[in-house]
């Protein structure tokens, strides 16, 4: 594995952060309701790999609880200026612990080669099978 701090931010500005990452490793796309809503491409990040640059202030927050939860799995996060969705932080035990979920289009100083290059891999989150491919990927 070679990771590469890269850096990232939302349309302003006003949300930077770093996130230590190995683009070949690969990017995940999430069939759950959550990102296919928001055609999310994601590189999760364990949160020990993650910066924030700029004070938590800038983001607003929004949590929601899965059917069959009984509380939330991810806080997802905003700029409050222009409204761009910025990495979440989440916890689930099939995730490994605490991690990030960033955003591939934030990210500011990507490659577009190693990106090209790299794998994607789609989850199937909308079951909980955070191993399993989902059996329609043409819309993610």
């Amino acid at each position: 594995m070679t990771l590469k701090t890269h850096s990232g931010s939302c349309h302003c500005g006003a949300v930077r952060f770093t996130a230590d990452v190995d683009i070949a490793e690969g990017t995940i796309k999430c069939n759950c309701s959550s990102c296919t809503k928001a055609r999310s491409w994601l590189l999760f990040v364990p949160a020990d790999r993650f910066h924030l640059v700029t004070d938590s202030a800038s983001q607003a927050t929004y949590q929601w609880t899965p059917p069959g939860r009984i509380e939330p799995t991810i806080q997802f996060h905003f700029c409050k200026i222009c409204g761009i969705r910025t990495p979440g932080r989440g916890e689930l035990q099939a995730m490994g612990g605490a991690f990030y979920a960033v955003q591939v289009p934030l990210l500011d100083d990507i490659d577009p080669e190693e990106l090209a290059a790299a794998p994607t891999q789609y989850v199937d989150g909308r079951h909980d099978r955070f191993d399993q491919q989902p059996s329609d990927i043409r819309f993610l």
